[in-house]
């Protein structure tokens, strides 16, 4: 069994099948504060997050389900800029005040508007960059 707060790399399910991170503490405070790194009247998706955290969309996804609603979760979309319905009118309620605009079909907003990384240019580094000074008190490693 593994320590908590100890990232680790299992094999997935099926022979061949590529590693998996685990989710520990570090993991989850690296994508929460990723997260919180995400500019007001910016969104980012789910693979963006995981990308810059070191964890794939799922993960990222789990760990905002289960820990998000202490930072701006609603910056946080699919990768075309949708919201699951559920969420939407919360989450279209922050927009508002933050001047991200809905989309015609009322699912998201587009991307190429309010994508705070949209041209994976300057954008993917500043954010990358604010993540990254996020996480610097957390242990070495993580």
């Amino acid at each position: 069994m593994t320590p908590p707060g100890t990232a680790d790399r299992v094999a997935g399910p099926h022979p061949g099948d590529r590693p998996r991170v685990r989710m520990d503490d570090l993991t989850v405070e690296r994508v929460l504060r990723t997260v919180e790194a995400i500019p007001p009247g910016r969104v980012a998706a789910y693979g963006q997050i995981g990308a810059i955290a070191g964890v794939g969309p799922r993960l990222v996804g789990r760990i905002m389900r289960e820990w998000g609603s202490s930072v701006p979760w609603w910056r946080v979309t699919a990768h075309d800029g949708t919201v699951a319905p559920p969420l939407r009118a919360r989450a279209f309620a922050h927009w508002a005040d933050e001047g991200i605009a809905v989309r015609p079909d009322g699912r998201g907003c587009r991307m190429r508007d309010a994508g705070a990384m949209r041209d994976a240019g300057a954008d993917l580094e500043a954010l990358r960059d604010a993540a990254r000074a996020a996480w610097a008190d957390l242990p070495e490693g993580a």
